[in-house]
């Protein structure tokens, strides 16, 4: 799989190599009738195509091989990494700008649609849990698919489940979405969720706790940022309140 994406990245990085090449010499027969401009917005074209893979690397090699070629092919003197004139100076520092601030302005969008996508997934996954309460599933499969959910929100090893209220020994991942161990505020984006020792979710129903998912981030350092936690909190309310029902089973 990472074979995989690394050979895209690198036909997207070689396609940003590439392209502006072959569009600056296709535009050789036609520099002597073709404004600059017009061919500099051209490349533009290509670096904005480029840039909207959202990898950056691409991106800044679309706007330095469109910058060198415009430069070698359609600036004076031809077929020569000089310039004479001023205004192809300016042009081609503005190809390097702008493919710069387009790779820039397609990652953070595309990070805005992949937290977008993640956001529906969290509510699906509330509102998929809700439903089963309101249909009283079987509170063994209700557990089993929201200790799934946990462990795919908060991108963790696993988690498990223990009924019963007693006090907290280990770090606790609180109902405000913070993570304490004893009186100490955790860093988790920083730092990410402890992995020396099981982290405490408590299940709560009317402030009464009814049990824990014990939460095992041992493999490797998860970040889980506060909206994946709160996310991780509502979902443990759902189980709270299924096995608060009368007819919890």
């Amino acid at each position: 799989m990472n074979g995989g994406v690394g050979g895209y990245r690198g036909a997207v990085v070689g396609a940003a190599l590439v392209a502006p090449l072959l569009v600056c010499a296709v535009l050789v027969p036609f520099r002597d009738s073709f404004d600059n401009a017009n061919a500099a917005l051209l490349l533009v074209v290509v670096i904005v195509a480029v840039a909207a893979f959202g990898i950056r690397v691409a991106g800044v090699v679309a706007a330095l091989s469109s910058a060198v070629w415009f430069d070698f092919f359609l600036a004076v003197p031809f077929n020569k990494l000089t310039i004479a004139n001023r205004d192809d100076i300016e042009t081609t520092l503005l190809l390097v700008g702008i493919g710069v601030a387009v790779t820039e302005i397609a990652i953070w969008g595309r990070r805005q649609q992949a937290r977008a996508s993640r956001q529906k997934g969290y509510l699906d996954g509330v509102l998929t849990t809700s439903a089963a309460v309101a249909k009283g599933a079987s509170t063994d499969d209700l557990v089993a698919d929201v200790s799934a959910e946990l462990t795919a929100v908060l991108r963790i090893d696993g988690c498990r489940f223990v009924p019963g209220d007693r006090s907290a020994r280990g770090p606790q991942l609180n109902h405000d979405g913070t993570v304490t161990r004893g009186s100490h505020q955790l860093k988790v984006e920083r730092d990410g969720l402890p992995t020396n020792a099981e982290i405490e979710l408590p299940v709560q129903h009317g402030g009464l706790t009814v049990g824990r998912f014990l939460l095992t981030a041992a493999t490797r350092i998860a970040r889980p940022d506060l909206e994946q936690r709160l996310v991780a909190v509502a979902l443990a309310d759902q189980v709270g309140a299924a096995l608060a029902a009368p007819t919890a089973r």
